[in-house]
């Protein structure tokens, strides 16, 4: 069988972001995966491989640069593709485009968490960032939470965040653009970031108690979003802890000055998925969540787009 090219624009209409969080919750009942990541080149232009293995579901690498100085060239900054492979005889049964695995899984693995951990009376939510996490943000938590009334945005170009807020003028949460992070965060019920942040920029004094963090951008050691006072303040949860722990500096670089420990982190999804107890424990509670984006969300996402895309095991 030779294997099925899966592309952003011909498959996105055959997803929905219910069922690509319920994809990542499924994933999580089979055993633990085996994870193995690869960073290659500068800072500014990176090649990021990652691979799994889930025993029952299968192997799958994938592997995207990561160029920062794209968007001033009109190209994206991350680009890739996925290779699937069936478990029982480790055929290659798909090459998806890298773009639609990274948007669905990005947003889903922040949308699972948020469901063990952010307030179910929430109203307002806040995103930092105004790229293409940010949109699959807004698609996201227009779905997955309709109780929401109002979800802001704020970038550190104004303009970007008043385009993409623009964009959703007619989605069933108002969608508004706003200049200052430190009021909006202080008014939001659930705050998800999505920068490329190498210092923090969310403060934990203008955080209340109840929020819930959703910390997505840092993908490296040498990047940060929240402070040491946001760090120490909440209740820390991660979505892998293999996949942060020792790789992430929101976590390596508290880490290593002595401000957290790694048994503060209460959890992963592994925990809360498995753990009923495990996740927010009272409505005052500030809750952090670092989405790490391990291969194993990439591979669980994977078959969940080869199954729509109509792709065999």
């Amino acid at each position: 069988m030779n294997p099925l090219y899966i592309t952003y624009n011909a498959t996105k209409k055959k997803l929905t972001w219910r069922d690509a969080v319920e994809a990542l919750r499924f994933g999580h009942t089979f055993p633990n995966a085996e994870i193995r990541d690869m960073f290659l080149g500068p800072a500014h232009g990176t090649l990021l491989s990652r691979g799994a293995y889930i025993e029952g579901v299968g192997y799958g690498v994938k592997s995207t640069t990561v160029f920062n100085r794209n968007t001033q060239k009109g190209l994206p900054s991350v680009q890739g593709a996925m290779l699937v492979f069936e478990p029982e005889c480790g055929q290659l049964r798909a090459i998806i485009e890298s773009r639609l695995i990274t948007e669905f899984k990005t947003a889903a693995d922040s949308m699972l968490g948020a469901t063990f951990l952010m307030r179910p009376d929430s109203k307002k939510v806040l995103i930092v960032g105004a790229g293409a996490v940010a949109r699959s943000l807004i698609e996201a938590y227009s779905a997955i939470f309709p109780g929401l009334e109002r979800i802001t945005v704020w970038a550190r170009h104004f303009a970007q965040a008043e385009a993409l807020a623009k964009e959703w003028e007619h989605n069933s949460v108002a969608v508004v653009a706003v200049t200052d992070l430190g009021a909006a965060a202080s008014e939001a019920d659930a705050i998800s970031t999505a920068t490329l942040a190498r210092e923090p920029i969310l403060k934990g004094q203008w955080i209340q108690p109840g929020t819930h963090i959703d910390l997505i951008g840092a993908y490296k050691a040498d990047m940060r979003e929240a402070d040491d006072a946001l760090i120490t303040t909440g209740s820390l949860f991660v979505d892998s802890r293999e996949t942060t722990l020792g790789h992430i500096g929101e976590l390596t670089i508290p880490i290593a000055s002595g401000v957290i420990t790694a048994d503060d982190v209460q959890g992963d999804l592994y925990d809360m998925i498995r753990n009923p107890s495990c996740g927010r424990q009272a409505s005052t509670d500030i809750t952090i969540f670092k989405n790490g984006g391990g291969a194993h969300l990439d591979l669980m996402m994977a078959w969940y787009i080869c199954k729509q895309a109509g792709v065999e095991r």
